[in-house]
């Protein structure tokens, strides 16, 4: 299950969101998730899937790949979804003990899901196609006008993209320790919930001495390499904006803010 998780994660290619600015990506993800939340009925969401459905298409991701990395977050998919059947007010169509299950609910349930499925798509590609470092930059440049407030925004670019870079090692990382601890009679797959919860508090001790100890390498090798901030920096790859990323820009905002208002002003809703 561990290895499932690819948050973080970057597949080279050479499709065109592959080699498109990740400014341009970062903005389009950020309408996405703004068209997403005020979806509010069936049309407009069809319209945000149809959308992902192309970037996926464009960018020749497998979709298997995906539904892989989709598979360790089903459970706080399921979890909301269950949580809204239950607790959502209506007519209720099945009542036990002290839930009633509405149809109000059972459609907030369905929707709320796909939110949250499409949410983590999302993110998940704009990580499948764009490189830490370029990411970074990216950051950086969108967020360069809060410099003038003195906020720190090389150094907040370079904290997100180096999470996002050690997701992965620290998944490898577990993996290899539950591997050992397994070799040693330890057992992570058997028993109810709680017990394996349990099972699962020795492995927060090396993994967090691992995690230090790394972090601590990656700060010395930065001070030896003379780090020192944004300031005078200079970066081997500029970002520069294409014609294509400016017609890509332009459909998708098009497309993300007819969607926007689509769902703000609740249109096509009987």
């Amino acid at each position: 299950m561990l290895k499932d998780i690819t948050l973080g994660q970057y597949f080279p290619g050479s499709s065109i969101i592959h080699r498109m600015d990740p400014r341009i990506k970062l903005i389009l993800l950020f309408c996405f998730i703004t068209a997403l939340l005020m979806a509010n009925h069936a049309l407009t969401y069809a319209g945000v899937l149809l959308f992902l459905a192309l970037a996926v298409a464009v960018s020749r991701i497998k979709p298997k790949a995906l539904f892989k990395g989709m598979r360790p977050m089903l459970f706080i998919v399921i979890f909301t979804a269950v949580l809204n059947i239950f607790y959502t007010p209506g007519e209720p169509l099945v009542s036990f003990w002290v839930f009633n299950i509405a149809a109000e609910g059972i459609e907030r349930a369905v929707f709320m899901a796909l939110r949250l499925t499409m949410l983590i798509s999302a993110t998940f590609m704009l990580t499948y196609t764009t490189s830490p470092i370029f990411l970074s930059d990216a950051l950086a440049r969108l967020m360069s006008p809060l410099a003038k407030l003195k906020i720190p925004v090389h150094e907040f670019a370079m904290m997100m993209t180096i999470a996002l870079r050690f997701i992965p090692t620290i998944i490898e990382e577990t993996d290899k320790i539950m591997s050992a601890q397994k070799a040693r009679g330890a057992d992570f797959e058997t028993g109810n919930l709680f017990r394996r919860a349990k099972a699962l508090i020795p492995l927060l001790v090396p993994l967090f001495v691992g995690a230090f100890r790394r972090a601590d390498d990656l700060a010395v090798a930065m001070e030896c390499r003379c780090y020192h901030g944004g300031e005078g920096r200079t970066r081997m790859k500029q970002l520069h904006m294409t014609a294509e990323d400016a017609a890509v820009l332009t459909g998708g905002l098009l497309l993300l803010s007819g969607l926007t208002v689509l769902g703000r002003l609740g249109w096509f809703i009987p």
